[in-house]
């Protein structure tokens, strides 16, 4: 049973402005850094530190490591149900404007297409990544993805053996299917040897084209087509 003193102890930990802030931040399913939630609760990255670490010991938050980056999110659904109901309870009180933080590349075209690696990255990244999901064609955990037969069938459908992507013989180690966070979308994207097969198709078939010296992509119109009819893609 839980103790009313763990209750007390979790609604202390939303009492403070600057927690609630950066808790609110993370309700759009992207995970930030220390540095940037600090930017949005205004407070220095070495106070939101130590509220991050508050959190995530709480299990309010979790945090994943990427290269030399620590990202934060919420820790489940729960929590951001929890977040939520707070703010519709604020809302009939004062409400207040909070700061949206702002991530990634300015450049809007790296935002919306670039090269990660050898894999698409930005909002088609994600967008595709949301599609192969949404009908059931990848399963994607925090640091795995498996194609599923329907996906099979789809992408031999398109030309892509999913059983044996493309890929350099140095590299046949390297895993098939798995999750990228996305710099600037800060939602996972497609990586591994599916991820780069994806990418060598898109842009054999015309669909994006690399812009010069830039990492930027640019999508094509029948690119647009493609995304949208071939994957069911969103790009809004």
């Amino acid at each position: 049973m839980v103790s009313t003193s763990s209750i007390a102890a979790t609604a202390a930990l939303l009492g403070d402005p600057a927690r609630v802030a950066m808790l609110h931040a993370l309700m759009d399913g992207r995970a930030l850094t220390a540095a940037e939630l600090a930017r949005v609760a205004g407070i220095s990255p070495p106070t939101a530190s130590g509220h991050l670490a508050q959190l995530t010991a709480s299990g309010l938050l979790a945090m994943a490591k990427q290269g030399r980056h620590r990202y934060h999110r919420l820790a489940s659904p729960r929590v951001a149900g929890l977040i939520e109901s707070l703010m519709q309870l604020a809302a009939e009180t004062r409400p207040a404007a909070i700061r949206a933080p702002i991530t990634g590349p300015r450049d809007a075209s790296l935002r919306l297409a670039r090269l990660c690696y050898d894999h698409v990255a930005g909002k088609l990244g994600v967008a595709l990544a949301d599609a192969l999901t949404g009908r059931g064609f990848i399963e994607l955990s925090d640091d795995a993805g498996l194609v599923t037969d329907r996906g099979v069938e789809f992408l031999t459908g398109l030309g892509i053996e999913a059983g044996s992507a493309p890929v350099a013989p140095a590299k046949r180690s390297r895993p098939f299917c798995r999750p990228c966070l996305d710099w600037s979308e800060r939602r996972p994207h497609l990586a591994g040897r599916l991820g780069a097969a994806l990418c060598s198709h898109c842009l054999a078939a015309g669909w994006v084209r690399r812009r010069p010296a830039s990492r930027a992509l640019e999508i094509t119109p029948a690119g647009h087509r493609a995304f949208s009819e071939v994957f069911g893609a969103s790009l809004a």
